[in-house]
């Protein structure tokens, strides 16, 4: 039997039962394959059977999560730069926070000035996975989806956030051959594809945009569209003949003037190509201003169900495993996130100590909370199964064939 059936039948059986299980005090006398999936360290949260069930039971799949920030570590040197450099820096217990997190697939999201720093990104990421093939392993097809709930592996998807990469159009062909399957056409300013939203003007999707969104639909590669300013994105949706995604924003619609946010209009696009919506778990991204919690990210969920159907919002937190982010100045970089040109229009605002997340998704656990309140809401099992993961799966299966 393998660990996904076995955690079927235990989220079944009376042990887990009809009463909420508290992590991890209540698992001590349960059965180590339990145990081990459900320990979330130092967390008291109690879980509902429910939502326990549908963890397991469903794949489930966070379409930016950065694994492991450097400025959110005291260690030195720090990870993950440490275990890219020596992959066996990366012991069992690194491993088990992703293990036991719930998730089973997650995109790396990350962004590369130039071709030479990309395919240095490629080659630390696929030779850290090729060293931990027990542990990991890479997501490149529909297959693989059933692989990682099948073994227990976590699958990793090696994402761009930007497509500053490509060069030139058949880059797209040797990017996807050397494994990245999703690629964001622009970050938060112009490049040669199109333009960000803090970008001053926008002038739309550019020609080579126009070549390189077409090659990435012919090879495979998905086409994100998140960070894309508004007449970006629309071009970017009228342009595509096959489904589009937004790895990780949220509506506009609950966030008046938050331009980092999608419009209603562009959901609808998203949705009439087929395409899914990520909602990501930054706390200015979801609400203007604190108290932010759970029930605030669920709206975000709610909105989009309401607006184009609950088959196209999935989850994008935009943190790392730990469940925090920070606009610190990154190890060996002279500007942070915050000096970038227009930044305000985040409206961004943060913790006392600095940080973006949202009270209450601020553990590697998270996704047990939102499933949480994804019950409160009302929504039944299937809904949930879609958002968690189930729309992200069919979505880029049906590209990558």
């Amino acid at each position: 039997m393998d660990r996904r059936t076995a955690l079927r039948t235990l989220a079944a059986s009376a042990l887990v039962g009809p009463a909420a299980l508290t992590s991890p005090c209540s698992l001590r006398g349960a059965p180590a394959v339990l145990k081990r999936r459900y320990a979330l360290g130092t967390q008291s949260q109690e879980y509902t059977a429910r939502a326990i069930r549908l963890v397991t039971q469903n794949p489930v799949v966070d379409m930016l999560c950065q694994f492991r920030f450097a400025d959110t570590n005291a260690e030195e040197p720090r990870p993950p730069q440490s275990w890219l450099a020596d992959p066996n820096a990366f012991t069992e217990e690194d491993f088990a926070v992703y293990r036991d997190s719930g998730v089973d697939v997650i995109a790396l999201g990350r962004g590369a000035p130039n071709r030479t720093a990309a395919l240095r990104f490629m080659a630390e990421w696929n030779g850290f996975i090729a060293s931990h093939s027990d542990w990991l392993r890479r997501v490149d097809d529909s297959r693989d989806f059933s692989t990682v709930g099948e073994t227990g592996k976590v699958g990793i998807m090696v994402t761009f956030q930007n497509s500053e990469h490509f060069n030139s159009v058949d880059d797209v062909d040797l990017f996807y051959g050397l494994g990245q399957k999703v690629s964001q056409l622009t970050y938060n300013l112009q490049n040669r594809l199109g333009a960000g939203f803090l970008e001053h003007n926008d002038g739309g999707l550019s020609v080579f945009g126009h070549r390189v969104l077409e090659r990435m639909q012919d090879v495979g590669m998905v086409v994100d569209l998140s960070h894309c300013a508004d007449q970006t994105t629309l071009d970017g949706h009228a342009a595509a003949t096959r489904p589009v995604v937004y790895t990780h924003a949220s509506c506009r619609a609950l966030l008046p003037g938050f331009m980092r946010c999608k419009t209603d209009e562009a959901i609808q696009k998203l949705a009439e190509g087929g395409g899914v919506m990520g909602i990501p778990f930054i706390r200015f991204m979801v609400k203007e201003g604190p108290p932010v919690g759970v029930d605030d990210v669920v709206d975000h969920f709610d909105h989009v169900a309401r607006l184009v159907g609950v088959e196209h919002v999935g989850i994008g937190s935009d943190l790392d495993i730990d469940g925090y982010g920070s606009p610190r100045v990154p190890p060996g970089e002279d500007l942070g996130p915050t000096s970038q040109p227009n930044f305000d229009r985040y409206r961004a605002y943060f913790t006392d100590a600095g940080y973006v997340h949202i009270d209450g998704l601020n553990h590697p656990g998270r996704v047990f909370d939102l499933t949480e309140g994804l019950i409160r809401r009302g929504f039944d099992d299937r809904e949930i199964a879609l958002m968690l993961g189930g729309n992200f799966k069919r979505v880029l299966s049906d590209l990558w064939s």
